[in-house]
């Protein structure tokens, strides 16, 4: 998964310590979210979207249709 977090935090002059305090969580949580390591809960995806005053389907990119395995019934 990739993200733009830091695109994001960077259009409103926010360190990666400055998101972390407004969403509850350490600094690291925030460099292994920008760096792909590390998926979210729902919850936080969606508080960090909300500091950064977007969505989490303009934050997060979650790859193609291609990636998608369909089960047959």
């Amino acid at each position: 998964m990739q993200t733009r977090i830091k695109e994001f935090r960077a259009r409103r002059n926010m360190t990666q310590a400055d998101l972390a305090n407004i969403v509850g969580v350490r600094r690291e949580t925030i460099v292994f979210l920008e760096s792909g390591r590390y998926n979210p809960s729902l919850k936080l995806a969606h508080e960090v979207a909300k500091a950064l005053g977007t969505t989490i389907d303009a934050l997060f990119i979650f790859g193609d249709e291609g990636d998608y395995t369909v089960m047959e019934e």
